[in-house]
């Protein structure tokens, strides 16, 4: 039985069904789950069922595509309804976000960028976690503070992700996913959509982890439980515009923005881990403000090929996706979210209009501005700490010239120079086969020498690096969406090329950066939890390698992480005591934000020009 082709699951159904589990039920819910995952499965309009064995059958009702209550989910066992086959479906089932717009990402205090000097002093840990205590309010025209019932929810959610850090992946299995499930909900009914969208992202990230999905990355399960762990502490924490912020909104809010004038950049293919597939088709206005107008929805990679030449909904456009990309609207009554989504409601007026080229005001203006000022926008954009209603976006707009493939630990990715001779790797977008991006890519690899303005996407790290997604054609007629349109052998003007070896980078400092030290205990936490990053034994030698790159903080927040993760006190009797997991989820969470903001300064040093021009 694959997962995907259960219905989604609400958190409080899971999380009820769990909870009524008797003890000795609770000890076989994981393996419960795993055997109901080796069962098929069938579907009858919103019913799906399992075979759970010759005789029985367990049956989920889902009208709208989500079980939405205990008595939806049936079994025919003798022991129903108490027995452990509901809770193991409803575990192996999807968690369902009745608000598909839930989630948004935290904020918080970055420091400025600078590559190898320390954020913060090593004493100063709520500077570097952003949890710093607000205040007592006592006035009566005091900003708005947390109700005691939103702060109990976020005490709840911060427990249950300690307790994700404590068990790692593999002690994390269906109890402590449906106690994370039943916060996420109290949270939710509380108006915390945002601590309530960061949980169920958890809980997605351990059930793939622990399903050996191949998509599982741990650094994204590292992420979602910073993200949980911050917004949780700093609901109690935050007053006024800051608290609105870490509260967030259960849907995304759509603003008046008047007559807009659109220009089409590019569009390109979206395919999602969850089996959504459409496109996102970029436009940018008169003013240089950047605008996307989408279609997703389930279809996956088929369906992302089929909308691209589907009219976009937007007013009485009859202009494709594809090409909206190269055309232009005119737009009455226009209404955008705060991230530059374009609303299509009854009131939106538009008609096509005129594109401009590339090269043509307004839109020539994009590639003027420097690429390190692009860069350190579209960080702020990507960071997990950007305000959510911040706007921005990830793009650079530059113009290059090639210089050829480029041999890497994970493959081959293109070389290109932008301007200031800052060598930049444009790395495949997508690598499923049905798209273009990687065949693009490769062939574009083959013709060095050749100049190209192009469009591509940062990636965060510690050399520059994009995904490419656009570019001018090779013979400098028109443009290319690398997903979708595929050049050929006849485009280029050179048709071999040899491979070059990765470039030196003279006078960096990052190469040799030891924050790896402290960045790898982050992440052996989640999959193996507390008891195995506390084994260690002596990080004298690491933090002394730390030190003496001028990174005292790092030093001390790795001394910190191990002691706590290796404190375990006794009674008078000489008995353990539970571990202190509040203490050592502060130390991670400090480590973890700690080592994004650092890799974020070096990402943006990355981008500057040196004095020689070359890199």
């Amino acid at each position: 039985m694959n997962a995907d082709r259960l219905p989604s699951v609400a958190p409080e159904v899971t999380a009820t069904l769990v909870e009524n589990l008797s003890p000795r039920l609770r000890k076989r819910l994981d393996a419960a789950v795993t055997k109901l995952g080796a069962r098929t499965t069938r579907r009858d309009g919103d019913t799906v069922t399992i075979e759970v064995d010759d005789e029985t059958e367990l049956r989920l009702h889902a009208p709208g595509g989500v079980v939405a209550t205990t008595d939806a989910i049936t079994c025919g066992c003798l022991l129903a309804p108490a027995c452990v086959h509901r809770a193991a479906a409803a575990c192996a089932a999807p968690a369902a976000d009745l608000a598909p717009e839930l989630v948004d990402r935290p904020t918080a205090e970055v420091p400025d960028p600078a590559p190898v000097t320390d954020p913060a002093p090593v004493a100063d840990l709520a500077s570097v976690t952003g949890l710093a205590p607000t205040p007592a309010l006592d006035s009566a025209s005091s900003p708005e503070v947390a109700s005691p019932e939103q702060r109990a929810a976020a005490d709840a959610l911060w427990s249950a992700g300690a307790a994700v850090l404590e068990a790692g992946v593999e002690g994390a299995g269906a109890v402590t996913q449906s106690a994370l499930l039943r916060a996420a909900h109290t949270a939710r009914l509380r108006q915390l959509p945002r601590a309530s969208g960061a949980a169920l992202s958890v809980v997605t990230l351990l059930r793939a982890a622990r399903a050996g999905d191949p998509s599982y990355r741990t650094a994204d399960l590292v992420t979602a439980l910073a993200e949980l762990l911050g917004t949780a502490h700093r609901v109690g924490t935050s007053s006024g515009a800051e608290l609105a912020a870490v509260r967030g909104r259960a849907r995304r809010p759509y603003s008046p923005d008047g007559s807009l004038r659109l220009y089409g950049l590019f569009t390109e293919p979206v395919v999602t881990d969850s089996g959504h597939g459409g496109v996102r088709t970029w436009v940018a206005g008169s003013d240089g403000r950047l605008f996307t107008v989408g279609d997703v929805a389930p279809g996956g990679v088929g369906r992302a090929l089929g909308v691209a030449d589907r009219a976009v909904r937007l007013g009485d456009s009859a202009l494709t996706h594809r090409e909206l990309g190269r055309a232009g609207l005119a737009v009455a009554g226009a209404t955008v979210s705060p991230d530059g989504r374009l609303g299509a409601g009854k009131g939106v007026k538009a008609v096509t209009a005129r594109g401009a080229a590339w090269t043509e005001p307004p839109l020539a203006a994009l590639w003027e501005t420097p690429p390190s000022e692009q860069a350190a926008r579209a960080l702020r954009s990507t960071s997990r700490y950007a305000d959510p209603d911040g706007g921005g976006s990830d793009l650079l707009f530059l113009d290059v010239e090639l210089l050829g493939a480029v041999r890497e630990s994970g493959g081959s990715c293109l070389l290109a120079r932008c301007a200031g001779g800052v060598p930049v790797r444009l790395t495949v977008a997508d690598d499923d086969p049905a798209l273009a991006h990687r065949d693009n890519v490769t062939l574009l690899a083959a013709a060095p020498g050749t100049l190209l303005r192009i469009i591509g996407r940062l990636v965060p790290a510690p050399h520059p690096r994009l995904t490419l997604l656009a570019c001018s054609h090779p013979s400098g007629e028109g443009t290319i969406d690398l997903g979708f349109d595929r050049l050929r052998r006849a485009d280029l003007p050179d048709p071999t090329a040899p491979v070059h070896p990765a470039p030196p980078r003279p006078g960096r400092t990052d190469a040799h950066s030891p924050l790896y030290l402290l960045e790898r205990r982050v992440e052996q936490t989640v999959p193996a939890g507390r008891a195995a990053l506390g084994m260690l034994g002596d990080v004298t030698a690491e933090t002394r390698r730390i030190r003496r790159a001028g990174l005292p903080t790092a030093a001390g927040l790795l001394t910190a992480l191990c002691a706590s993760a290796a404190r375990r006190d006794r009674d008078l009797f000489g008995r353990l005591l539970p571990a202190d997991t509040d203490g050592f989820a502060t130390y991670w969470l400090a480590a973890a934000r700690y080592t994004a903001a650092v890799a974020e300064s070096l990402c943006s040093a990355a981008w500057e020009p040196t004095r020689e021009g070359v890199r």
